[in-house]
């Protein structure tokens, strides 16, 4: 039976969604100001874990994330460079599809984004105002948390200490609130120049966290399945958006809410200020493989916390090259006819593990050794030529759905020829000078993930087999 730990009730619970055989999941999406960073990626890899692993069981699932490409950054800085916030963000857009691409994710089935469901917002905000959960103060919005009796149900706080928005984005609102705990739900537009919405609460913007709750319930209903995000979400992001939710429609939000664990870096938060800020195209361009940076990011159950060391991750590039020898051996093998009943016991009891490991709240670290046990067997088997027909069919196919799920093995590519590499390098040389950097990492990223080096020299590029 697939369980979940709900961070809601605190346990480990079967799970059973609202409709037999269909899952509705929201992920928490980027703030599209940058680059995502490889602690987003763990979320994100997750997710995709999440809906991967459930399709595998057979249900029926949406996926559905959210872009945020309104804040306070994304303003500021489209405003520094005289252009639209859909101009700005579009970039980091772009990047984000050609990471996750690159990553192995399956892209969700709805992304829907902020700037384009302003009109959903305004209406929950009005039904809270109705229900006398929201109140106005000069032109601005904000949430009645003492409306609100259940608050602090998903994180545990203790609601007297509980200041709203006490993380990374604190409200600072320039208006008076009722209560310090209170926090926007619409912020009113300080000057005719400010990025602003005209809408019947008024001129201005939504704030952070009535965007999920508006386009969560859009495209899954007003009660659904699972949230899923970073544990650094539940409060006060997630805990707002049950607060609006429920508040709004008088009916229970989310079933399941699943948080990943935090990232740190040798050892440490990750923060430019530490020089320990890594994005995905920062770990590519020191000639780590999109593969092994997915590999490392889901070796450890979401719900313990993953420290991450460039030493780490160049153990993991072995690891990813053993196990894609061995599935390149395997389907280069000859075979006679038949069955070699060891290794049939072997693949069954493969298929157990990995099921039993990622039934019990997805732990990957069970699912990653009941591959490589079987790897070993297999390695063997092929070693004293006792691989049959029937086995090897039988291997090949566990792998595939093997990797529908994790995605760590990928596609057997034919060994490239010198001439095929370097008509690569000269295509990712042409485009460099273009300034068409994604065509010229897109190049890098795929020689790497074939085994080729680069190494950019003053005297030019340097390429080598890995």
């Amino acid at each position: 039976m697939l369980k979940f730990y709900n961070t809601l009730s605190g346990q480990l619970e079967d799970f059973r969604p609202l409709r037999e055989g269909e899952v509705g999941i929201y992920s928490c999406g980027p703030t599209v100001w940058s680059f995502a960073q490889i602690g987003n990626f763990r979320s994100f890899i997750f997710a995709d874990i999440l809906r991967r692993y459930l399709e595998f069981k057979g249900f029926r699932v949406t996926h559905v994330m959210n872009i945020t490409d309104v804040e306070d950054r994304i303003i500021a800085r489209s405003q520094e460079n005289g252009i639209t916030i859909d101009e700005y963000t579009a970039q980091y857009i772009e990047a984000l599809w050609e990471d996750f691409d690159a990553l192995g994710c399956a892209r969700p089935h709805v992304v829907p984004r902020a700037t384009r469901h302003i009109p959903e917002m305004v209406n929950i905000i009005e039904q809270l105002i109705e229900r006398s959960h929201a109140y106005k103060s000069d032109g601005s919005v904000y949430y009645r948390i003492g409306s609100f009796p259940l608050y602090g149900k998903l994180s545990k706080i203790n609601l007297a200490g509980n200041v709203a928005g006490a993380s990374e984005r604190i409200d600072t609102d320039r208006y008076e609130k009722e209560d310090v705990r209170d926090f926007a739900l619409w912020k009113a537009a300080g000057s005719p120049e400010e990025i602003a919405w005209d809408t019947s609460l008024g001129r201005g913007r939504p704030g952070w966290h009535i965007e999920c709750s508006a386009m969560s319930m859009k495209y899954l209903g007003e009660t659904f399945d699972i949230h899923a995000g970073g544990i650094d979400l539940v409060f006060p992001h997630h805990e707002n958006e049950i607060a609006q939710s429920e508040g709004a429609t008088g009916k229970p939000f989310v079933r399941y809410w699943l948080h990943a664990e935090h990232l740190k870096v040798d050892g440490e938060t990750m923060s430019k200020s530490k020089g320990n800020y890594y994005t995905y195209r920062d770990l590519t361009a020191l000639g780590f493989s999109p593969v092994a940076i997915r590999y490392f990011l889901l070796s450890v159950p979401y719900r313990k916390q993953l420290n991450f060391t460039l030493e780490a991750l160049g153990g993991v590039e072995k690891t990813v090259e053993n196990l894609q020898d061995f599935h390149a051996r395997l389907i280069e093998t000859r075979t006679e006819p038949g069955t070699n009943s060891i290794l049939n016991k072997a693949v069954k009891r493969a298929l157990e593990e990995f099921e039993l490991g990622l039934d019990d709240d997805l732990n990957t670290s069970v699912a990653l050794a009941a591959i490589h046990t079987l790897s070993r067997e297999v390695n063997t088997a092929l070693d004293n030529c006792q691989l049959r027909e029937d086995d090897k069919r039988e291997v090949l196919a566990l792998i595939e759905r093997f990797d529908s799920v994790l995605n760590i093995f990928g596609r057997v590519e034919p060994p490239m020829l010198d001439e095929e590499v370097q008509r690569l390098i000269d295509d990712r040389q042409e485009a460099r000078r273009r300034r068409d950097w994604s065509r010229a990492d897109a190049i890098r990223n795929d020689l790497s993930h074939r085994g080729i080096l680069l190494e950019d020299t003053r005297d030019g590029v340097r390429w080598k087999r890995r």
